[in-house]
């Protein structure tokens, strides 16, 4: 048995806070400032979180191995179980041209770059961050731009800006599940939360998109687009997390803005200029790398280098796809919405979560302070309830309608876990790093020192969930890193813990764009890999804009202001 002590250095917080930071400091700075791999940083830090949780604190060395070894399960299942067969879906129907067909639909729409931008960006990005999230959504959307002729630059920066308002609900709400895990606070009050704050980011999201590809006149001539996209995306966001189902939010709301914006081009196409050429920037950054497509509209020229067909062989591609062609490359997405919606019916609900297993880790016996036994220990194994195993059905019915062959469909799921070797290990070791920390108490120890600031910690919130995205490039790792830090701290500060943990997510997403791997994904998939740099000063002011608005919004909600907005403990 290990009883939990906040205060394990003389008594002094000061000075245990300044022991139970080092994991998270090592982390952070092998990360962030030695630029080490991921995979590698995230188990150098454990290693450290050990060592604090059994020399500093007392631990004993069984049970912070055993803390450690629930927290990298955890990682795997259900969160790296829901990544690896949602990106297996993707690759299958990158193998059979499907993806393809989906490309040329969407190009279809509108050859107005600034529609393209929230459709694809935006909306079909959300999509993707639903059910896959971990950088899917920017790899994918910015090929698809690039396909479509903008310029690389632009589609790198493009595609990062608009992975934000979704990533706190991706991968089937993921984060929110993680966030729920490690603080013991209900998951649907926490998704509820969040889905009172990311969605008034959605309003603004669509208007810096279309202000990236054309600048003012971009908001003069798409403005109602963009506040169409804005809306529908936000109103969806707020209505399906509190009231409908977390793990659909994303996927509701990205389908209902998709299909709003395309109606209202249809209806009413955005006005544009009678020439529209590209700026004098975008032609230097095309230089060396490939050249960049007209502002507003589809245009010619350099754009088409950086595929591999001619220009215009889009469009003409798109005329030869059959209706059957078309419906096929959707299938997977509405089989996918098929299967999570049938999952909310009361009968199939209760009858998969009969299979559910609860059970506390073996040989793990920690207790609180208080004498009770901590909440972290309890371990749920939902094996047919999962995210993971729907979408694992969900692949094995697209299969079949898509007539992939089992040989076929074996090859492409191998393929997804080479691709998905490093990032394995790395989430895995990340949660790990996190289970120890709380487990061990490490967490309430800097739970307590941020406690002393008091109201303030309202504003500190959102930074902390930020930082946290920034360096380990995943919501759910900050949030499996700070969120019972912010529960300690809330409850300490006499602010809400609801409140503070959904900022953390919700802060969180704005780091996203800026981390060093999202930055290296986007890269590489414009080749510019080696000009990160070049990527990140172009995404950085957006980053820090939207970051300083969630922090006013946190600290409004935590007052009698907008304290109306916090959904009741």
């Amino acid at each position: 048995m290990y009883v939990q002590n906040d205060t394990p250095l003389g008594g002094s917080l000061a000075l245990s806070s300044l022991v139970a930071v080092l994991p998270l400091l090592t982390l952070f700075v092998l990360l962030g400032g030695l630029r080490m791999r991921a995979w590698l940083a995230s188990l150098i830090g454990l290693a450290v979180a050990l060592a604090v949780a059994i020399v500093a604190y007392g631990m004993p060395v069984g049970q912070a191995l055993l803390a450690g070894a629930e927290g990298a399960v955890f990682g795997f299942f259900p969160i790296l179980w829901i990544v690896i067969n949602a990106l297996w879906i993707y690759q299958m129907t990158v193998s059979t041209g499907h993806f393809d067909v989906l490309r040329r639909s969407f190009g279809s729409v509108s050859d107005d770059q600034r529609v393209q931008a929230v459709i694809i960006a935006f909306c079909f990005g959300a999509l993707l961050e639903a059910l896959a999230g971990f950088g899917t959504p920017v790899a994918i959307c910015t090929v698809m731009l690039m396909a479509l002729r903008f310029s690389p630059l632009k589609a790198a920066v493009v595609a990062l800006v608009a992975n934000t308002a979704p990533v706190a609900f991706g991968a089937i709400a993921v984060p929110i599940t993680t966030l729920a895990s490690v603080t013991g606070l209900p998951e649907e009050a926490l998704g509820a939360m969040v889905g009172r704050q990311t969605p008034i980011l959605a309003l603004f999201v669509p208007f810096v998109l279309v202000a990236l590809v054309d600048g003012a006149r971009g908001l003069r001539e798409t403005w109602s687009v963009a506040l169409v996209a804005g809306v529908v995306f936000g109103v969806a966001q707020f209505v399906t997390s509190n009231y409908i189902s977390l793990a659909l939010t994303d996927i509701v709301a990205a389908l209902l803005a998709a299909g709003a914006v395309v109606l209202l081009v249809r209806a009413r196409p955005p006005r544009r200029s009678a020439v529209v050429t590209d700026a004098s920037e975008d032609a230097r950054e095309s230089v060396g790398v490939a050249g960049g497509g007209s502002a507003g509209g589809g245009g010619s020229g350099g754009g088409a280098a950086s595929t591999d067909a001619p220009a215009g062989s889009d469009h003409d591609d798109h005329s030869r796809d059959t209706r059957r062609d078309v419906v096929l490359a959707y299938a997977p997405y509405l089989i996918i919405i098929l299967l999570f919606s049938l999952q909310q019916i009361p009968v199939i609900d209760d009858a998969l979560s009969a299979t559910t297993v609860k059970f506390n880790w073996p040989g793990l016996n920690v207790l609180t302070e208080a004498g009770r036994p901590v909440s972290t220990q309890a371990f749920t194994f939902n094996w047919l309830e999962s995210a993971g195993t729907i979408l694992l059905i969900a692949g094995i019915v697209t299969a079949l309608v898509l007539r992939v062959r089992p040989g076929v469909a074996v090859a492409a799921y191998g393929r997804t876990l080479v691709q998905l070797r490093t990032a394995i290990v790395t989430v895995m070791a990340v949660l790990a790093l996190a289970y120890v920390m709380n487990t061990s108490g490490q967490t309430l120890t800097l739970g307590g020192l941020l406690a002393g600031t008091g109201g303030f910690f309202a504003v500190l919130s959102p930074v902390l969930g930020w930082l946290g995205v920034a360096v380990t490039g995943s919501d759910t790792s900050a949030n499996s890193l700070f969120g019972s830090l912010q529960v300690t701290a809330a409850r300490g500060a006499g602010l809400d813990p609801i409140l503070l943990a959904a900022a953390n997510s919700s802060g969180g997403v704005l780091g996203k764009m800026i981390s060093p791997q999202n930055l290296a994904i986007a890269a590489s998939a414009v080749s510019m890999s080696g000009r990160e740099g070049e990527i990140f000063r172009k995404v950085l002011l957006w980053s820090l804009v939207f970051l300083a608005g969630m922090c006013v919004l946190v600290l409004l909600q935590s007052t009698p202001v907008l304290g109306w907005m916090v959904v009741p403990g």
